[in-house]
């Protein structure tokens, strides 16, 4: 049988030849417009990271000079960097919120219930266990393609969830928990009817080292442990035990540089609690140790002290800060060198103020715990090569705002409530919606010394009312960061103002007072 080629013409056969190689550059040129659409069209990748207890100046960018924090400080030279971020001042309430977008009086979530002091006349308790009627942003965004992560604390459910949530609200006692050693919780907690408050129940495909705790020190002797949760070998059931492990906060960054590695061709969340800087305060090794021993802030007062004990816990302290800075570097490195930074949203911040006990900051009152400023200010830097415009503002934002942020980056949709607001509006440039914006926070339950109360921010000032009495607080933050002047009396304009916004808020919402407070509503 003659060739296909040889019984054509060339006249033919050029034709011929000709179209093929025309077809052929079609197919390659429609190939690379698909591959060149889909690089287009790829979601946005999104990277949370929450330390947990990291104080607003705990960081080198908000102007400690004790803590070295050398790549947050670059990291923040490129990001747009808020000075009024703000949260609840203990971490349940923050988390829940930042989850769910929600405020407290929706949820039930008003303090860490094994922090709440005094009785059922005095508080309204709070709830652990977040309800699946409270979607979190994760959800939403696994409709929307992504594949999520949750890494570290996760403390929105109970230790016993099932009859948290059949019992008749308010209640009587606050929640409890179980004693560290005690791991007769752990196979309820991976059967279906609880998983359901997991993260895998709520969105995420992976859960590494999220449970009810609000500290790894899960072993026997909790905070007084030789490991305190940091050191291998984890006792936290929900950490696959790995020969490599040694400090949980490496252990932590692994896992999330893994499942970015594994989904890096598709829109990916990773969800990065740090259980760090929270207590048990370890130090992270001994040469970082020799090197803060030395140190003092003598403007903040952060390593400053007489006594051994404090000084010693504070040289800890600032190994681990050290630390949680070296492994965020770890997680930039790999978005740089896997050409994903450019297509990546990254939020760091802190989920309340400082602990007084591990750190100090002399230019703010209060610490965790309170509603002053030094409890619930923190830092907070958002990062997105040529999508925002690197600088610093004073607009006050919230932790609410984390969720509708994700749904507009991600061009997700959702029909839920939430109470924050994108802050994608002011990536490039500061707005007049957000500066005349008021923020609310409503603490019904005793977890601090000042007791129960609402706190309205709006521009420079902030209004607290507490709730037992109506005593009122004012303070310009603006030229007053340690609310040493109560000026309710002096501006008693400002003062009236503010009152009457802060109720009229909880009138419309239906905020819930404590049985033992003075106020109408």
């Amino acid at each position: 049988m003659k060739s296909f080629k040889k019984i054509m013409s060339p006249c033919k056969w050029s034709f011929v030849l000709l179209c093929m190689i025309v077809f052929t550059s079609c197919k390659s040129h429609k190939k690379a417009e698909n591959n060149s659409s889909k690089e287009k069209t790829k979601k946005t990748n999104i990277v949370f990271i929450l330390v947990d207890d990291l104080g607003y100046a705990d960081v080198g960018f908000n102007g400690s000079t004790y803590f070295e924090t050398p790549n947050l400080d670059a990291l923040a030279n490129e990001s747009l960097v808020f000075d009024n971020a703000y949260m609840y001042p203990t971490c349940s309430p923050s988390r829940t919120a930042i989850f769910t977008g929600q405020q407290s009086f929706r949820t039930g979530v008003y303090g860490v219930p094994v922090l709440e002091k005094g009785t059922a006349e005095e508080n309204i308790f709070s709830r652990w266990t977040v309800g699946k009627e409270f979607p979190i942003y994760a959800e939403p965004l696994a409709k929307n393609g992504y594949k999520s992560i949750h890494i570290g604390k996760w403390h929105i459910v109970g230790p016993y969830p099932k009859k948290e949530l059949n019992s008749e609200w308010p209640i009587a006692q606050r929640l409890s928990q179980p004693d560290p050693g005690d791991f007769s919780w752990v196979k309820a907690h991976k059967t279906p009817e609880i998983q359901q408050y997991y993260p895998e129940g709520r969105g995420f495909i992976k859960n590494v080292g999220g449970t009810f705790r609000g500290d790894p020190a899960l072993e026997e002797g909790g905070y007084h442990s030789e490991r305190g949760g940091y050191w291998a070998p984890f006792e936290n059931p929900f950490i696959e035990q790995k020969t490599t492990d040694s400090w949980l906060t490496d252990r932590l960054t692994d896992e999330a540089i893994e499942f970015m590695d594994v989904h890096k061709d598709e829109p990916f969340l990773i969800n990065l609690d740090y259980y760090a800087v929270h207590k048990p305060i370890r130090s992270r090794s001994d040469e970082l140790y020799a090197k803060y021993i030395g140190k003092e802030d003598s403007i903040t007062g952060q390593g400053v002290s007489n006594n051994a004990k404090k000084k010693k816990e504070y040289t800890a302290y600032a190994t681990m800060v050290e630390s949680v800075d070296t492994n965020i570097q770890r997680i930039i490195k790999y978005l740089n060198d896997n050409n994903l930074r450019e297509n990546t949203m990254i939020i760091v911040t802190s989920d309340n103020g400082y602990n007084g006990g591990q750190s100090r900051n002399n230019l703010l009152r209060g610490a965790k715990r309170d509603v002053y400023e030094g409890g619930i200010k923190v830092p907070m830097l958002v990062n997105w090569p040529a999508k925002i415009k690197p600088r610093r503002t004073d607009i006050p934002v919230s932790c609410l705002d984390v969720f509708p942020t994700m749904m507009d980056v991600s061009g997700t949709a959702h029909k839920g409530i939430l109470d924050g607001n994108s802050l994608t509006d002011i990536f490039m440039q500061d707005t007049e919606i957000f500066k005349e914006r008021p923020l609310f926070w409503h603490l019904p339950s005793m977890v601090s010394k000042h007791g129960t109360c609402s706190a309205i921010r709006k521009q420079n000032y902030k209004l607290i009312q507490f709730l037992k009495d109506g005593k009122l607080e004012l303070y310009d933050l603006s030229k007053d960061s340690k609310e040493a002047h109560n000026l309710a009396a002096e501006k008693s304009e400002i003062t009236s103002s503010l009152l009457k916004e802060l109720v009229a808020w909880r009138v419309k919402n239906k905020v819930p007072l404590p049985p033992n407070s003075s106020l109408e509503f």
